[in-house]
């Protein structure tokens, strides 16, 4: 019997069974190996590409997505490569299978440790106690409910279900013996990349892949629907316990709090999307949501508590509320302005007395969705660029043979095209630019880049004209996540992708996780961020905005 290899991986090293009619994305899938496949399979981003060593007289022909690709030869697209025959086995190389190059660092903590599981015996650390009271308190205690007897050890688990990636500490929830007032320490930071990227880039992808049938136009049945969710589910817990299951700490991780967009987080809870996917664009279960590990299949101690933040309301969910509660915005009296530029985009306003939020899809083209030359934030990926007499002087992740350009090194360019008068103000190029003999950035890719700059801007301006307020009156701006942290702002505010107030920027690195990690530790910030989800008003600019889409258009050009 012939068998499908990849053989870059230990898994599936013995190999996969033919199976006609399934493609090469489908045994990717079927074995957790990650590619990036943005359109979640349609042939449509040509980003899937992987190279058939050995075999390919058993796969269909090259279908019509592919033709419209300048594929190398022996090069397909995993989406499209069908097997058809089984004379021979197939040997599979994936193309960019680089490391993606993740946000880990964050907020050091501002509060003082209150953790919602702790141990009485344990709460102690530090100070000289009789050791009959050791003894007779020597529990675990999860919001009032003893979940064990206390073994020297209590964890917890701050999770970033990021659409891209997956970031996680480990986290002692035990003040240190030396106490500062500081919260527990970090015991590990881990990041890895979602593997869910294999069903589509973006939210909206995972969601057609969980609700619509394979005939497209058909919804699934719920309980197709439900296996589908699971699926999903279960890719990103296994991500997360094969991370583990290096440390020699799972039995003693009590508790866990995981924050995300509203998709990412119903997913992890095995909750409904189908909401998600059609208008008015709202999860059905947006309060917190408290699970065990157990029920979860998250390989820490069983009967811990896995807490699901609050969902803001349509695509913003608890990672834009743990960026609030990382950033401190709410206790200001002066009003700042938040920005999260991944996958999806997050603008939030306000201060103390009010707080307003809108989402965008905004990072997908500067994540290389859609850009020819695009590609994610992984080794060889061009990250920042400068133009000297007509020529790309550039760096890459890693000091690789350069693949493509990541959203960094795209800002960079337009700036830079702007700056030698390569572009105009109206975002137009008399010839593609290449930045190498085989990258290059072409006038339909300009018009993706900045498209995306414009719904970041007019979601800017249209919350600050609902705010009654203007730049100057904003106290900060702060930048959150990965491509907010890599960004020059300069040329981020060149292009017109952030508010001409550099004196007023702040990049706090991976928001969404540092305030997972408040909630983790601290329960007043746990409360603190139910009650801003209950407050917080979210809208949908486009409605807000009679003239939305003549503003955005005007927002595609440039400034002076």
């Amino acid at each position: 019997m012939n068998k499908i290899y990849f053989p870059q991986y230990k898994k599936e090293k013995e190999g996969l069974a033919f199976k006609k009619g399934l493609s090469i994305l489908d045994y990717l899938k079927e074995s957790g190996i990650e590619i990036n496949a943005e359109c979640g399979g349609n042939g449509k981003c040509g980003k899937c590409r992987v190279r058939i060593e050995k075999g390919k007289e058993n796969l269909n022909e090259l279908t019509k997505s592919e033709q419209s690709f300048s594929l190398a030869f022996n090069e397909r697209l995993a989406c499209q490569a069908v097997v058809a025959k089984n004379k021979e086995d197939i040997v599979v190389f994936i193309k960019e299978s680089g490391k993606y190059e993740i946000l880990t660092e964050s907020l050091a903590p501002n509060r003082t440790c209150s953790p919602a599981c702790q141990s009485f015996a344990g709460r102690g650390l530090g100070l000289k106690l009789n050791p009959s009271t050791i003894l007779k308190d020597n529990r675990v205690v999860c919001d009032g409910e003893t979940l064990d007897d206390y073994k020297g050890k209590i964890y917890g688990l701050a999770v970033d279900v990021g659409t891209t990636t997956l970031v996680f500490e480990i986290v002692n929830l035990q003040t240190p013996i030396k106490s500062t007032g500081q919260a527990g320490e970090i015991v590990k930071t881990i990041a890895k990349t979602n593997p869910q990227i294999a069903y589509g880039g973006d939210v909206i992808s995972r969601i057609e892949y969980a609700i619509v049938g394979e005939r497209k136009l058909v919804y699934r049945t719920v309980q197709e629907i439900e296996i589908k969710i699971k699926e999903l589910q279960k890719c990103v817990i296994d991500r997360i316990n094969e991370s583990l299951k290096e440390l020699d700490i799972m039995p003693y991780i009590y508790e866990a709090v995981i924050v995300g967009n509203s998709t990412m987080r119903n997913i992890f809870f095995g909750l409904d999307i189908f909401s998600l996917g059609l208008r008015p664009y709202e999860p059905v279960h947006k309060e917190p949501i408290v699970r065990t590990a157990e029920e979860l299949g998250l390989n820490i101690f069983p009967k811990a508590k896995v807490y699901g933040a609050s969902l803001i309301g349509g695509h913003a969910g608890a990672d834009a509320l743990a960026d609030i509660i990382a950033s401190g915005i709410y206790k200001n009296a002066k009003p700042s302005m938040l920005i999260d530029i991944g996958t999806n985009g997050e603008v939030i306003l306000g201060n103390s007395k009010r707080l307003i939020s809108a989402t965008l899809a905004a990072g997908g083209a500067y994540e290389g969705a859609n850009v020819s030359s695009g590609t994610g934030a992984i080794e060889g990926a061009i990250k920042n660029i400068k133009i000297e007499n007509g020529k790309a002087i550039y760096e890459t992740i890693g000091d690789k043979e350069p693949i493509g350009i990541c959203g960094s090194g795209l800002i960079d360019l337009l700036a830079e095209l702007l700056r030698c008068g390569i572009m105009d103000k109206s975002a137009k190029i008399k010839e593609d630019f290449k930045v190498t003999d085989k990258i290059k950035l072409t006038q339909s890719d300009i018009y993706q880049l900045v498209n995306a700059k414009a719904s970041l801007k007019t979601d800017q301006i249209i919350l600050l004209k609902h705010y009654g307020i203007d730049v100057k009156d904003l106290d900060k701006i702060y930048l959150s996540g990965g491509f907010g942290n890599y960004i020059n702002v300069k040329n981020a505010i060149k292009i017109g992708l952030l508010p001409d107030a550099e004196d007023k920027i702040v990049k706090i690195g991976n928001g969404a996780l540092a305030g997972a990690r408040e909630m983790l530790f601290s329960k007043e910030a746990r409360k603190t961020s139910e009650e801003i989800a209950k407050k917080i008003e979210h809208t949908k600019p486009n409605e807000l905005e009679k003239d939305f889409n003549n503003l955005v258009a005007d927002n595609m050009y440039f400034e002076d």
